[in-house]
């Protein structure tokens, strides 16, 4: 019998794996367990996926692309790009100015706004996302994915300020999002906004 085509088995199949990890977590990943989730025969997880961590990997990088896919959609922080650019533009002078001042303001309102968009979602997406992160503390096959988040937010927020700024304001981001996860509670829009107001100010 012809196998039947099926161009996005290897989609369910990360899908599947998030769905395994989120209700069991990465002690409840197996193939077995994610081909019984995709509904797909055995064979075509290890097809696709030679081994676990390759699974993993695919699973990382797809929750990885929520929260930049939100910095890359945000006009807030595109249109206020273009101001910074013109600022800079404009020398040390135009960068202090009133314009300097608000636009790094709005860079801080704006972050502080997408975080809290972010936790206004599903808590159990959020978990999920971070146990995958943090897997990489014990799979070192997961370290270049889990990079891959924070250069390409840097990359991103290096639009709005310079580099070294840039990467205070995810390493910032990213401790209050362990934070609010670790310890149960629940997101500090004030609290966070001054810290990155802090951060950018000093960057300026």
């Amino acid at each position: 019998m012809a196998r039947r085509y099926d161009p996005h088995r290897r989609t369910r199949i990360i899908d599947a794996a998030l769905s395994v990890i989120a209700a069991d977590g990465i002690a409840g990943l197996s193939h077995r367990t994610v081909a019984a989730e995709a509904d797909v025969p055995l064979g075509s997880t290890t097809y696709h996926f030679g081994s676990l961590d390759e699974l993993l990997v695919a699973a990382l990088r797809r929750c990885n692309e929520n929260f930049v896919r939100t910095l890359r959609e945000s006009e807030a922080l595109a249109a206020g790009g273009e101001a910074e650019g013109a600022a800079r533009a404009a020398g040390p002078a135009g960068a202090a100015g009133p314009a300097g001042a608000a636009g790094s303001a709005g860079l801080a309102d704006e972050l502080t706004r997408l975080l809290g968009q972010w936790f206004a979602g599903e808590r159990g997406a959020i978990e999920l996302e971070y146990e995958l992160y943090l897997a990489a503390l014990r799979r070192p096959a997961l370290r270049p994915v889990a990079a891959e988040w924070t250069e390409e937010a840097v990359e991103l927020l290096s639009r709005r300020t310079d580099p070294g700024t840039a990467r205070a304001l995810v390493a910032l981001m990213d401790g209050v999002c362990l934070q609010v996860l670790l310890a149960g509670g629940t997101f500090d829009a004030a609290y966070t906004r001054e810290m990155l107001a802090r951060i950018v100010a000093g960057g300026g």
